[in-house]
C-alpha cells in the first residue's frame, strides 16, 4: 500500500498573496509532495494549506514552508481574528494510507527538532505527539497567544519540547503533532454580534464553560457536543458573525450534527443560521453522512454524488463562496 501522509499547516498570513504564494512554492519544491488546497482568510489573517505525500517528503515540505514563513512573516505586526502562537502556527501530520498514527508522531518529532535547531523557533508537541497531558489540547498551548508567549516561555512548566525557552519576536512559536482528520467548519449567523456567536460556541463545545456558583466555587459546565472545539468570530468581509468550529472526530460529531445544534441554540437567542463553510478539505464520508440525513429515506437508489449535492445545499456550503466538491473533498484531490 502506498504511504500517504497529509499535512495541514496554518500560517499567520491571509492577506499578502505574495507571501502566501512563496510559502506554497516552497511546499511544491518537494517532488514527492502534492499541494491540494490553499485557503487564505483576510479576516482571520490566516492561511490553511493542505498537501499530501510520502512521510519524508511531507516532513521536508513542512520544514521548507516553515523556513519561508519565518523569513517573510513578522509576528510583531500581525493582527487577526483567529488565535495564533506564531508565524507557522500549527503543523499537524495526519495518516491517510500505509502509515500509522505512531509514524506521524515520529514525523512531527523530526520536524519539530529541525525547526528548533535550524530556525531557532520554540516548538511544542500536541495531540497524539504530546509528552504531557496538559499539551494534548492545542487551545491550552495557545492560551495567551503570541502576545503572552514571552512570559509563557519563562514558566518552567511551559518549556518547549524542542528549542530553548527564548522568545523569537519575529516568528513566535510553532505547535506540531499528529492527529485524526480535523474538519474546520464555520456556521454563519443572521447577526454580526460576535458575542452571540461565542455564546453559542460555549454552549456546544465539549469543554463548555467555567462558572462560579453561589459559594464562589468554580465549576465546569460541559457543552452539548463531543469532539468539538468552538468560538465566536466576526467575519468583517460579509459583516456576519460565525461560530467557528473544529470537528476533531467527525465520526463522533459530523458537520450536519454541529450545524443543527448551532441552529437550535441560535433560535433561543432570537437569531438563525444562514449557511456554513468548510475551511480546507473534507472527507467524502462526512458529506455523504450529511446528505443521507437531509434526504427522504423513502427515496431509493440514490447515488453518492446526489448525497453530496444534498449536503452542500442543506448546509449552505456555497453561501459565501462556491463549494466545488472536486476541489474540497480530499478523496477527489489525491
Amino acid at each position: 500500500m502506498r504511504q500517504i501522509v497529509e499535512c495541514v499547516p496554518n500560517f499567520s498570513e491571509g492577506r499578502d498573496t505574495t507571501i502566501i504564494n512563496q510559502i506554497a512554492e516552497s511546499i511544491q519544491s518537494v517532488p514527492t509532495v502534492k499541494l491540494l488546497n490553499l485557503e487564505p482568510d483576510k479576516d482571520y489573517n490566516r492561511c490553511v494549506i493542505t498537501f499530501v505525500g510520502d512521510p519524508d517528503g511531507v516532513e521536508e515540505a513542512a520544514f521548507r514552508a516553515t523556513r519561508t514563513a519565518s523569513q517573510l512573516i513578522d509576528m510583531t505586526k500581525h493582527k487577526g481574528e483567529h488565535p495564533r502562537l506564531g508565524a507557522t502556527d500549527v503543523v499537524p501530520f495526519i495518516p491517510v494510507s500505509g502509515v500509522t498514527m505512531e509514524d506521524c508522531v515520529k514525523i512531527a518529532n523530526k520536524y519539530g527538532k529541525r525547526v528548533a535547531e535550524e530556525l531557532n523557533i520554540p516548538v511544542y508537541l500536541y495531540e497524539e505527539a504530546a509528552r504531557v497531558p496538559e499539551r494534548k489540547n492545542l487551545a491550552s498551548i495557545r492560551k495567551g497567544e503570541y502576545e503572552g508567549l514571552s512570559e509563557k516561555l519563562q514558566d518552567p512548566d511551559w518549556k518547549p519540547d524542542y528549542g530553548e525557552s527564548k522568545f523569537n519576536p519575529k516568528s513566535g512559536a510553532t505547535v506540531t503533532g499528529a492527529r485524526f482528520f480535523l474538519i474546520a467548519y464555520n456556521v454563519n449567523l443572521t447577526t454580526n454580534n460576535k458575542d452571540l456567536a461565542h455564546e453559542i460556541a460555549l454552549r456546544i463545545r465539549e469543554s463548555g464553560r467555567t462558572v462560579k456558583d453561589a459559594s464562589g466555587q468554580t465549576k465546569k459546565i460541559p457543552g452539548t457536543l463531543k469532539a468539538v472545539k468552538a468560538m465566536g468570530v466576526l467575519l468583517e468581509r460579509f459583516d456576519i458573525a460565525q461560530v467557528s468550529i473544529n470537528l476533531t472526530n467527525y465520526n463522533i460529531t459530523p458537520p450536519h450534527v454541529a450545524f443543527e445544534e448551532v441552529r437550535k441554540e441560535a433560535r433561543t437567542l432570537g437569531i438563525n443560521v444562514t449557511g456554513s463553510e468548510i475551511v480546507g478539505l473534507v472527507p467524502k464520508e462526512a458529506l455523504i453522512m450529511a446528505g443521507k440525513y437531509y434526504t427522504d429515506q423513502n427515496i431509493q437508489n440514490i447515488k453518492e454524488e446526489q448525497y453530496i449535492a444534498r449536503a452542500i445545499e442543506a448546509l449552505g456550503l456555497s453561501q459565501l463562496e462556491r463549494f466545488d466538491p472536486r476541489k474540497k473533498i480530499i478523496e477527489f484531490m489525491i
